[in-house]
Parts: structure tokens; sequence; C-alpha cells
């Protein structure tokens, strides 16, 4: 790897040097050092380490026809929650990018997503620990107007190094508003695309447990992906259907079935009102460029969860995963602006805002191999489209936002949730919970601003009722102070608290402070970490150049 990116770079370097266009240089750097403490009340461990760091240092090169970029990491003592195969540093990251009229090449790293991401989303997401590159060649060409055509083919990045099996695929698009005269004149736009991807995997011995015989398993994996999308006046319509061939893998179990995704999303917006409607069902939907790794490691596509990414620390405490065997999928929400002046609305108006989430399981028939009495080698299950399994996930909230004075807002939300602790973590039961939250901001001046924040969580089951408290004091230009705590007033009685000091000037940001946190799920659209408890020193600087 290291080779590679040697003669990459410095083929970069000689390309970008060699034009007669004028080149600017941006870049960022991003370092957050943990340094740890034992807490035994929390389970809290220095695992050996003095200091835990990630950090990362990108650098670009932009020109008018070619572009470059590098990325370095430093990753020797990772921050709690990514294991050992994070552990590492290196320049995993090296691209040199073309423009040319209506194409442009990428050589090198590269990240993509096809459609909505059911067939291939590379993308990072560092608080996730997630980064599946791919390394290679990524090519993009506009033929002709509203007609836009992508490429590629290389491997994907597993931890520090990348994986032995290739993927291909290739992408179009096309805004039939550019060619028929009669879609733009009735004010509609549609977009139909396509996509298929190739995965090559070599067949590996996998044999039968306790048996002599072992797995017929598929070199070649593929999947394709088609949709439209109708936007018409106020209304957006999105279709979206994909496929993936048998694939058995670690996580179905090795089984051979097909894999498919369905969705339909509906929205509606005007002055004052927005509304969305959304249904999904998925089916072994699980695709990896290596079959046996589970987890978020090696995986070349997303399914996004339909339930909200909520902020407040209570609202999130049970976040809810995509499950990629198969579930049923709904979300609604509405958002109404009452005007002000009116009876509802007020001096200055009300921001109400209504949103329900719901996931099933499917309902499934077992199957068997014959010869072994498990799922290995067999089509898995059977399950009729329509028929729902067990409830995985319900949300149901409900938010106000109201400036209650010239300096002061208000906003509140009540929430009742159903989790099913078991199928996303693996054991725990159901757990149904309200959740209370109250926030208030004060304007005490052009330069400062005070911000506080009141949840309660109350529960029957897991560890029974939370509460948690903030302030936070805001002063422009360059100042913020934030302290918080975290109470379980049910099982445990244990504080988690956090206190923090936040200086920012120019390009520069840094945040220093004293933490002791619950271990848990750190989730963003339906993918999740584990997060061991953490107690101790924490710094945090980025800077944007």
């Amino acid at each position: 790897m290291k080779r590679y990116l040697c003669i990459l770079l410095l083929g970069m370097s000689v390309t970008l040097w060699a034009q007669n266009d004028k080149l600017t240089l941006s870049g960022s750097i991003q370092s957050d050092v943990l340094i740890p403490q034992n807490d035994s009340v929390i389970g809290a461990e220095r695992d050996g380490d003095q200091l835990k760091t990630n950090t990362y240092i990108d650098l670009l090169l932009h020109s008018k026809h070619v572009d470059a970029g590098v990325r370095v990491e430093y990753m020797d003592h990772p921050l709690p929650g990514f294991d050992s195969d994070f552990k590492g540093w290196g320049v995993p990251h090296a691209y040199v990018k073309g423009r040319m009229k209506n194409a442009e090449l990428t050589l090198g790293t590269f990240y993509e997503q096809f459609g909505s991401g059911f067939i291939l989303r590379s993308y990072e997401e560092r608080s996730l620990g997630i980064d599946n590159s791919l390394l290679g060649a990524h090519l993009q060409l506009t033929p002709a107007e509203g007609l836009r055509l992508k490429a590629l083919y290389g491997k994907q990045r597993v931890y520090w190094s990348w994986a032995d099996n290739y993927i291909g695929g290739v992408d179009a698009e096309a805004d039939l508003n550019e060619w028929l005269p009669a879609l733009r004149k009735s004010g509609t736009r549609l977009t139909l695309g396509a996509s298929w991807v190739n995965k090559h995997e070599k067949a590996e011995d996998h044999k039968l447990t306790g048996l002599p015989y072992k797995l017929n398993l598929p070199e070649y994996v593929n999947a394709w992906d088609v949709r439209a999308n109708l936007h018409h006046g106020n209304w957006n319509v999105l279709a979206e259907y994909a496929q993936i061939s048998d694939n058995p893998s670690k996580d179905n179990d090795y089984i051979y079935r097909r894999g498919y995704v369905a969705m339909l999303s509906t929205s509606y917006s005007t002055r004052g009102l927005s509304l969305l409607l959304q249904a999904k069902r998925s089916d072994n939907t699980s695709l990896r460029s290596q079959r046996d790794r589970q987890g978020s490691a090696a995986m070349l596509n997303h399914l996004p969860a339909f339930s909200l990414d909520h902020t407040y620390a209570l609202a999130a405490l049970y976040p809810y995963a995509t499950q990629q065997d198969g579930e049923w999928a709904y979300q609604g929400q509405v958002g109404y602006n009452f005007r002000k002046n009116t009876s509802l609305g007020g001096k200055y108006g009300t921001n109400l805002r209504l949103n329900y989430s719901l996931v099933k399981g499917l309902n499934k028939n077992p199957h068997t191999n014959p010869v072994t009495g498990t799922k290995e080698g067999s089509d898995g299950y059977g399950s009729a489209f329509w028929k729902w399994g067990d409830t995985y996930y319900q949300d149901l909230n409900i938010q106000m936002d109201k400036r209650l004075t010239h300096d002061f807002k208000l906003s509140l939300m009540y929430m009742n949730q159903h989790y099913n602790k078991s199928v996303v973590e693996g054991d725990g039961g159901m757990i149904r919970s309200d959740i209370y939250v109250a926030e208030g901001k004060y304007t005490i001046n052009r330069k400062a601003t005070l911000r506080g924040e009141l949840q309660y969580l109350t529960t029957a089951e897991d560890e029974g009722d939370w509460m948690f408290g903030l302030l936070e004091l805001s002063l422009l230009p360059h100042w913020m102070l934030t302290v918080s705590d975290q109470w379980n007033c049910g099982v445990s009685k244990i504080h988690y608290y956090q206190g923090f000091v936040t200086f920012n000037t120019g390009a520069h940001r840094i945040q220093a402070g004293y933490a002791r946190i619950q271990a848990g799920n750190n989730c963003s659209g339906g993918v999740c970490r584990y997060v061991p408890a953490i107690k101790g020193f924490i710094l945090s600087y980025n800077y944007n150049f």
C-alpha cells in the first residue's frame, strides 16, 4: 500500500506542477485526544495507553483541469470503540482527478454512491469508524445535456489494507426534462436512473459444520438498481428498487437467497407546511467486499434507517440500527408553521413537528439444509411480502419551537419509543419509554447567549429512569462553556458528567474538557458503533485552510 501511494504522490506532484493553471492549496487537520482514567463504577479502563488519539491531515491541490489530494491518518493508539484493526498510521488516501469538457477521471482513492446507496455507498464517517473508500479508477461522463454516466473499478479499503476482491460498477442517470419540452412546460421534472455493481471474490473453502462437505460459493455477486424521481409543483416522489444475486455470507449464515430492497418516498412542501411519507421493505441485503466480515467492515451498500437521528441525549439513548437481514420500515412526518400574530402563532409564530417511525421484522418461514439441519447451504427462509414479524422499533414524537420574547426561545419535545434491544444489540428485550425535553435559549446581549436543557426518560425496563441537564454559555466571537450531567435515577444511580471549554479563532477550533461517558451505541443514519464507557480528559483540535 505504501509503495503504491508513494508512486502515486510523485505522479501527482509532477502532473500538477506541469499545469500552467494557477494552483490553490487547501486542507484540514482534525485531532481528537483522550487521556483515559480507570473508573470501576462505570467500567472504564485505561487499557494500557497513557494517551489515545485519532488524527487526520488532509491536503488538497486545485487547478482548472487537475485536482489532487492526500490524507495522513495517525491511529496508533485509537480512541475507545475503535478495535485493534484500526491501529496504525499511514497515507491511506491519495488521488489525482482530471477534468476536460464533459469528462472527469479519478485515479487513486475515491468515494461514490449510486442512487440511495442500496447497492453501492462508499463514504467516510469518522465518528463511526467507517471509511470504505475504493482504490482504482472512476470515470464520469456527460455525453449529452441531461445524461450522466459513471463507471468505476477497484478494491475496497478494509482498515489499513485493501481487499483482494475487485469491485466494478456503472451508473446512468437521465433528466428527461432536457429531452421532452412538454415536461418543462408542465412544470414537471422526471429523472430516471439505473445502476449495476459486480463483486468478484475467490471461492475459498467453507466446510459445513461438522461434515466433510463444503459450500459451492459464487465467485461473482451482481447487484442492480433502478429508480425514478418525479417532481411536480410542491410534490416529490421517489421510487427505487434494488436486487442482489445469491450472496452466501457470514451475515446471512451462508444461505442462497436473493436480496432486494424496495422503497417509495413522497414529500410535499409549501409555505409553512411540509409532509413526508416513506415505506421500505428490505430482505437479505448485506453486500460486502469480503463475505466473512461483520460489523461495519467491508460494507459496499447502505440502507438508511427510517427513524430520526435525535440530537437530544436521552432521545438518542436507544438509537435504531438498520437490520440487514430484512425489515419493513415506515416513516411519516408533518411540520407546520403557525404564522405570527395569530391565535396559535402568537407574536413571533410557532413551529410544530410530528414524526412517526415504525420498523417491523419480516414474517419468515425458516428453511434448513436437509444434510446439516442448519441454515447453511439452504435458501434460508420464505417470507410473505405483506406480512409483518416482530416490532423492532417505534418512535412517536412531537416537537414545538416558539419564541416567547425577543430574547427567549423555547423548544419542547415529547417522545414515546419502543426499542427492541434483543434485535438491535443481541439481548435485553423490548424497552418502552416516554421522554420529555425542554430547551431554552436566552440572548443576554449581542455577544452572550445562554442555552439550557432539561430531559427526563421514564421506563420500567432496562436500567429504569434517566435525567439529563445541560447549561451552555456562548461568548462571541471566541468562547463557549458547557456543563452537563446525565443521571440514572433508576437502577445504578450513576452520574455521567461532562464539562468543556471551546475556543474559536479564525479557522481554528479547540475544545478541552473532562467527561464520564456511558457505554452504548453511537449511531448515524442507521449505522452504529459500540463505544465502551469512557472517563478522562478530552482535547479536540480542528483547523481548516
